[in-house]
C-alpha cells in the first residue's frame, strides 16, 4: 500500500500525457491551464493574471535520500498554494514518510514569498523573495528564505530557486545552501519537456564537516502536461542522485529535496497531481 499513491500518479500522468493535443499558444491566450507547479523541486510564484488556488498530492519513491521531499523510502505530499493579492503567494504541505525499515514519520513546511520584481503578468520575468519555516522528519525546526526565478513564455518556461536554512539543532550546520532550476519546452499540445537540476549543501565545496554529509546534485528529465481548458495539471521528475564531495561528519536528517544517507549515491523520482480551485 506504501507505493499505491505514487503507482497511481504515474498511471494518471502517462494516460493524460499521451491525450495532450497539438494547440497553437499565444500570449494572447489567458494562462489559466498553465501549471499550477511544472518543476518538482523549485516553488514558483502565482500571479494576478493566473490567480490560482491549488491543492496537490504528490508521491516520491527515493532510495539513499532522506528528506521531506526525498525520503528514503515513499513520501506521500499534501500541499496547498494559493495567490493572497499583491504579488503574495502563500505555499503550505505536510508530509508522510513510509522507511524502508517499516516506520512512518511526518514533516510541515509553511512560507510566504512576494515577486518583487514583475509577477504582474504570467509571462515575462518575475523575482520573488521569501520566509519559511519547516520540521523535519526528525522533528527539528527551522527557519528559511528563498529568492525564486522565473520566466514565463507559450513554447517555454525556466524556474530557479535559491534556499537558505537556518536548523535549530547544535549538529546542523549554521546555514545550508539549497540551489535548484529546470527548463521545459513545448513539445506538443499542452505536453512540456526538460530537464531539472538541484544542488544541495553547496557548502561542502569548501567545508570539509558539512553537516548533511557533502554536496550533492540531482540531474534528471522533466515533465509537465496542464491541459488548457482543465484544472488538472500534472508532472513528474527524477533522476540519480551525485555525491559531489564527502563530508567527514555524519549525515543528518534534515528537510532536503533530495536528502541525504551516509555519502551514497541513490535516486529520487517524484510525481504530482495538482488542482486549480479557482474559478
Amino acid at each position: 500500500m506504501k507505493t499505491k499513491l505514487f503507482t497511481t500518479l504515474i498511471a494518471l500522468f502517462a494516460v493524460s500525457s499521451a491525450m495532450a493535443q497539438n494547440t497553437t499558444f499565444s500570449k494572447s491566450m489567458a494562462p489559466a491551464g498553465n501549471a499550477t507547479q511544472p518543476f518538482l523541486f523549485s516553488v514558483n510564484t502565482y500571479t494576478a493574471d493566473a490567480p490560482f488556488l491549488s491543492v496537490s498530492a504528490s508521491g516520491n519513491l527515493a532510495e539513499h535520500t532522506t528528506g521531506a521531499f526525498g525520503y528514503d523510502g515513499v513520501d506521500q505530499q499534501l500541499a496547498v498554494k494559493g495567490y493572497l493579492g499583491n504579488r503574495f503567494t502563500l505555499v503550505a504541505n505536510a508530509d508522510l514518510g513510509f522507511s524502508r525499515t517499516g516506520s512512518v514519520n511526518s514533516a510541515q513546511q509553511a512560507e510566504v514569498i512576494r515577486d518583487v520584481i514583475g509577477g504582474k503578468s504570467f509571462y515575462g520575468a518575475r523575482f520573488g523573495v521569501g520566509l519559511g519555516a519547516n520540521r523535519d522528519f526528525s522533528n527539528v525546526g527551522a527557519m528559511f528564505s528563498r529568492v525564486t526565478a522565473a520566466f514565463e513564455e507559450p513554447t517555454w518556461r525556466a524556474g530557479a530557486n535559491f534556499k537558505f536554512e537556518k536548523a535549530f539543532a547544535k549538529d546542523r550546520d549554521d546555514i545550508d545552501l539549497i540551489t535548484s532550476v529546470g527548463y521545459q519546452h513545448r513539445i506538443a499540445g499542452a505536453f512540456f519537456a526538460g530537464v531539472e537540476a538541484v544542488g544541495e549543501d553547496l557548502e561542502g565545496f569548501w567545508e570539509t564537516d558539512e553537516a548533511e554529509g557533502g554536496a550533492k546534485v540531482l540531474l534528471g528529465p522533466s515533465l509537465n502536461y496542464a491541459p488548457m481548458y482543465s484544472k488538472f495539471s500534472f508532472s513528474l521528475t527524477g533522476g540519480p542522485v551525485f555525491y559531489a564531495t564527502h563530508s567527514t561528519a555524519l549525515g543528518s536528517e534534515a528537510i532536503r529535496d533530495i536528502g541525504t544517507n551516509g555519502t551514497q549515491n541513490g535516486y529520487s523520482i517524484r510525481a504530482m497531481v495538482a488542482f486549480n480551485l479557482h474559478q
